[in-house]
C-alpha cells in the first residue's frame, strides 16, 4: 500500500488541484451544472480560481493528499472565519475517483478541522453539499455535521448563470466546534 503524503499547497499545485476539482464536479456535479460547462473547458475555469487562491494566500488552507510518488490524490480547502455566525468554510474537499471510500475525504475532513483549531478566531465549521448528493451529505452527518437550514439556490461558477441546470439546491452542513471532528470520525476510517 503506498504511504499518503500531506502538506500545504503552494503555486505549483494550481494545475494538478483545478485538474481533480473539474474531474470531480465533472463526475458529482452533473445535473446541478451544465453539461456545456462540464463538458467545456472546466478545468481551465477551475485553474483562474485555484491559480488565484493559492497566489495569494490569506486567512485560508489549502492541504494536498499526495503518494510517495509527488501523485495528487486529494485536497481540501478551508476559509478562516469566513462567516460571524457559521465560523470557518470548507470549500472544498475533493478526492480522485479510485480513492474514494478508502478514508482519504475522511482524513482531509480532519485535517481542515484541525487548521481551523489551529489558525482561525472562532471555533464553529460549515461547508455547502449539493443537495441531490445524499453520499456527500451522509459522509458529513457521520462526522457529526447537521444540516442547519432549508435549502438554498447554488451560486453560478463565475457568475455565469448558463452554467447552472436550472436552479439546484445546497445545504449547509455545520459543526459548532471544529475540534469534534476528527474524534467523531467514523470508527471505519481510524
Amino acid at each position: 500500500m503506498t504511504s499518503l503524503k500531506f502538506r500545504a499547497a503552494g503555486r505549483d499545485d494550481a494545475e494538478g488541484i483545478a485538474r481533480l476539482h473539474a474531474d470531480s464536479w465533472r463526475r458529482h456535479y452533473r445535473g446541478a451544472y451544465s453539461d456545456e460547462f462540464l463538458d467545456g473547458d472546466v478545468v481551465s475555469n477551475r485553474l483562474t480560481v485555484w491559480a488565484s487562491r493559492l497566489a495569494t494566500p490569506s486567512a485560508s488552507a489549502t492541504i494536498v493528499a499526495e503518494d510517495d510518488a509527488g501523485l495528487l490524490l486529494g485536497f481540501v480547502h478551508v476559509v478562516f472565519d469566513e462567516d460571524p455566525q457559521w465560523g470557518s468554510l470548507v470549500d472544498n474537499l475533493h478526492v480522485i475517483n479510485a480513492r474514494r471510500r478508502t478514508g482519504l475525504g475522511s482524513e482531509l475532513l480532519t485535517r481542515a478541522a484541525e487548521a481551523v483549531v489551529g489558525g482561525a478566531t472562532g471555533k464553529a465549521l460549515y461547508l455547502w453539499v449539493l443537495e441531490q448528493n445524499t453520499s456527500a451529505q451522509g459522509f458529513y452527518q457521520a462526522f457529526g455535521g447537521t444540516c442547519a437550514e432549508e435549502p438554498t439556490t447554488v451560486g453560478a461558477p463565475g457568475g455565469v448563470a448558463a452554467r447552472l441546470n436550472g436552479t439546484p439546491k445546497k445545504l449547509r452542513m455545520t459543526w459548532a466546534d471544529a475540534a469534534t471532528v476528527g474524534r467523531l470520525r467514523p470508527a471505519a476510517d481510524r
